[in-house]
């Protein structure tokens, strides 16, 4: 079994109208969101062992506040694929991952992530789908476990473990 977490990345600032999309900095709210995410992942043993991360400023930023919670110090790989990338776009990049791996992370964004997520699972908790199917909020995380190997990883192949946002954690 391989577990896929899938980390939007937190509240993200639009208070500088002249700034291009890619350079959004964090929202105080974000600020705060991210290592809250962080001590939950930490704290519900969802550290992966690689995480590809979007190189947008705000998705950087997420993952840099997030970090110190984890125990571990996970492989970073920062990718331009991830930004505005679509399902498919990220599920080569998931198909790509190392057969060595158990459980990786994807920080990214929506639209993307949530179409992913939707398209990726196939079972769960009939309330955690619910919710992920409404709406997929800045910092929310996706955990999803598959039968197989990355390579197996297709629409409808996986199992949604939780679904959990900052809102849940307070």
């Amino acid at each position: 079994m391989i577990t896929l977490s899938l980390f939007r990345h937190a509240k993200s600032a639009w208070d500088q109208p002249g700034l291009r999309d890619f350079d959004r900095a964090l929202a105080p709210r974000g600020e705060d969101a991210a290592p809250r995410m962080g001590g939950f992942i930490a704290g519900n043993g969802l550290e992966p062992q690689i995480i590809l991360c979007s190189t947008a400023r705000r998705a950087r930023q997420t993952l840099e506040r997030a970090l110190p919670e984890f125990a571990a110090q996970p492989e970073l790989r920062f990718t331009d694929k991830l930004y505005h990338a679509g399902p498919g776009q990220m599920l080569g990049l998931i198909r790509n991952l190392p057969e060595t791996c158990s459980h990786a992370m994807l920080v990214g964004h929506n639209p993307g992530m949530h179409a992913l997520a939707m398209d990726l699972i196939a079972d769960g908790d009939a309330a955690s789908i619910a919710k992920l199917s409404k709406k997929y909020p800045t910092a929310g995380l996706a955990v999803i476990d598959f039968d197989g190997g990355w390579r197996d990883v297709a629409d409808g192949s996986g199992t949604l473990r939780q679904f959990v946002t900052p809102k849940d954690l307070t």
